[in-house]
């Protein structure tokens, strides 16, 4: 077997992190910051809203178990991909929608899903400003955010 990353931002890592994890074929997660110009930001740097970072999800992923447009498919549907730099009640650049890809492929299926879904029109009348980005340098989280939730007890983080 030979796995594969994928990194997404769509708002506060936490739940997105075990939302990705539940996932069969997802083998691991790490939650961080990606996107921003700040070499090893700290939670505290990025909440400052100034290093241009996102908290991000990167996962390795069994392509033969899930695919990389299931992936997506779950990214979509975990997150609000139409407001800009918001999720729920948390604001700030770092809370951004957005695909950090590793490949020419994943850039390419990241881009036809969004146009799929503009297509069908699932989140008119607004529109997807899901940022579609090559990854950068991943900046791993401070571990009490690792598998914040489950180490807590709980499943989700969502209002």
């Amino acid at each position: 077997m030979s796995t594969q990353k994928a990194t997404f931002a769509a708002g506060c890592f936490w739940g997105v992190e075990a939302a990705f994890g539940a996932i069969p074929g997802v083998k691991s997660t790490a939650v961080g910051y990606e996107g921003g110009a700040l070499e090893r930001p700290s939670y505290q740097d990025v909440c400052t809203d100034q290093t241009g970072h996102a908290e991000v999800v990167e996962l390795e992923f069994e392509p033969t178990e899930v695919s990389y447009e299931q992936l997506l498919d779950a990214f979509f549907h975990l997150h609000d991909p139409t407001t800009l730099n918001r999720q729920g009640p948390d604001w700030g650049t770092q809370y951004r929608s957005a695909i950090f890809f590793h490949s020419p492929e994943q850039e390419a299926q990241a881009r036809a899903k969004i146009e799929q879904l503009a297509t069908e029109g699932r989140f008119r009348p607004k529109r997807i400003v899901t940022k579609v980005e090559p990854a950068q340098t991943f900046w791993r989280a401070e571990e009490y955010h690792q598998r914040y939730l489950e180490k807590r007890g709980l499943s989700t983080c969502h209002i």
